[in-house]
């Protein structure tokens, strides 16, 4: 179920628009699962540290399998605490939340990445947790990174709200078989990259090179391809006021990327969110697919391991390898829960060495628990390994999103994402795109550096 909420574009974006508490919302709220734990701004309660917890898992179905082996884990070493999953999609978690923020129904722990943080924390939603974890054993046990950069996606006071699970890295999949048919380099250039969407493209048989992502999503991998192929280092200008994101460069990276839709790639990208693009590559003959570590398992399910590889990003000018920030995931704790206290054992245990190995081996991501990401199966999941690798060898440098902004999540995707579909289809140029784009950012940044001011 979705319920939109609207931000002015001017003037009042960083207010949240209150939603009518009417009759409809109500029941909205309980056929939600409302468990009677408030709405935001409610102080809730420590608890026994027994009794039942509600966790919203925010990619159901895709990891519920996983996360009720963990739950069952969980349960077994604690006894006295039940934990009552919810799967919901990514698609459907922001507006399942934004829902239960104004109308109560709230869950006890829920998946909180770096993307919606600081919506969910500027609304007083999230509890600190920088006290729970230094009493921890898992204190210095958790990638300082992913800490740090939860910490800055919350956007106040360097509080940490959310504990993190894994991070995501951007991969480009792509078919070895079909590039060893056609005789063709790997795409580790974006010249290559280029080079086989086109060669790979019959589409008289059905056959694309690229999948291009124009439904839920889209925003961040055409980010992704802009700052790659520009070469652009930085989303803000040396005065952290304007953004780059339509400078010149960006744009010309922009239409040469938008150019592939319906040349080498399926006409019905242009509505596909990650789920649909997965399944097509998965079950097609694409040559090419951007998605995230995410979906190495369904890729290994559906193809084996010898007719694909996961690698990171290619290289632009000068051989420099530039990526967008993929946001940290993690699990954070409502204010309003009744029974803090158990909740906190569940995100404790659910980061642990053990369940933290067996959750990101699952995803395919990168665990957060330093002892798990020492676990054998990191270095045998290539692109996983290969993630990292880039990470941490100085091939590649990392355009950070202002996942602190709290509009980011609202302007990325309400806004624009629409927007973007009438790029792909001609309707609006890249350079209009990106402007518009640029003076929601600009309003945005400017909004909070008066706040912080």
């Amino acid at each position: 179920m979705k319920t939109s909420i609207h931000r002015s574009s001017r003037g009042g974006r960083r207010s949240v628009a209150a939603v009518a508490l009417s009759a409809v919302l109500a029941l909205t709220a309980t056929a939600c699962g409302d468990d009677g734990s408030g709405s935001a701004g409610d102080k809730g309660a420590d608890g026994s540290g027994k009794g039942e917890i509600v966790f919203w898992d925010n990619n159901g179905g895709i990891r519920t399998e996983v996360w009720k082996k963990i739950i069952a884990d969980f349960e077994k070493a604690n006894p006295d605490i039940d934990v009552k999953y919810v799967g919901i999609a990514a698609t459907e978690y922001q507006s399942k939340v934004d829902t239960a923020l104004q109308g109560g129904g709230l869950p006890d722990v829920g998946g909180v990445g770096a993307a919606m943080l600081a919506g969910f924390a500027a609304q007083n939603a999230l509890e600190p947790l920088d006290d729970r974890l230094g009493k921890s054993s898992l204190n210095g046990k958790l990638n300082e990174d992913m800490v740090k950069s939860l910490k800055a996606a919350g956007g106040r006071d360097d509080t940490l709200y959310s504990i993190p699970t894994s991070a995501n890295n951007g991969v480009l999949y792509y078919r070895t078989d079909l590039f060893e048919q056609a005789g063709l380099d790997e795409p580790t250039t974006w010249d290559n990259f280029y080079e086989a969407a086109d060669k790979l493209t019959d589409k008289g048989k059905n056959e694309f090179g690229y999948t291009i992502r124009g439904g839920a999503g889209s925003i961040a991998q055409a980010l992704d391809a802009m700052y790659g192929q520009s070469g652009i280092t930085s989303f803000w200008d040396t005065g952290n006021e304007k953004t780059t994101v339509n400078d010149p460069k960006n744009v010309a990276a922009l239409e040469k990327y938008v150019g592939l839709f319906k040349k080498v790639t399926p006409a019905a990208d242009l509505n596909n969110d990650f789920t649909k693009m997965v399944a097509q590559w998965d079950s097609g003959t694409i040559g090419m697919l951007n998605h995230n570590l995410g979906s190495y398992q369904d890729h290994v399910k559906a193809l084996g391991v010898d007719k694909f590889r996961g690698i990171p990003q290619p290289v632009g000018p000068g051989g420099k390898r530039v990526q967008v920030s993929n946001p940290v995931d993690g699990l954070g704790m409502f204010k309003s829960s009744k029974n803090k206290d158990a909740a906190w054992k569940f995100i404790d245990f659910a980061t642990s060495k053990a369940e933290n190995s067996m959750f990101n081996e699952a995803a395919g991501q990168v665990p957060s628990n330093n002892d798990a990401a020492k676990d054998a199966w990191v270095s045998k999941a290539e692109p996983t390994k290969l993630a990292a690798e880039a990470l941490s060898d100085g091939s590649t440098t990392i355009v950070q999103l202002p996942y602190y902004l709290p509009d980011w999540n609202t302007i990325s995707k309400t806004d624009n994402e629409p927007a973007f579909q009438k790029v792909m289809n001609g309707s609006m140029s890249a350079k209009d795109f990106l402007d518009t784009l640029a003076d929601q950012l600009n309003e945005a940044q400017t909004e909070w550096n008066e706040q912080k001011g």
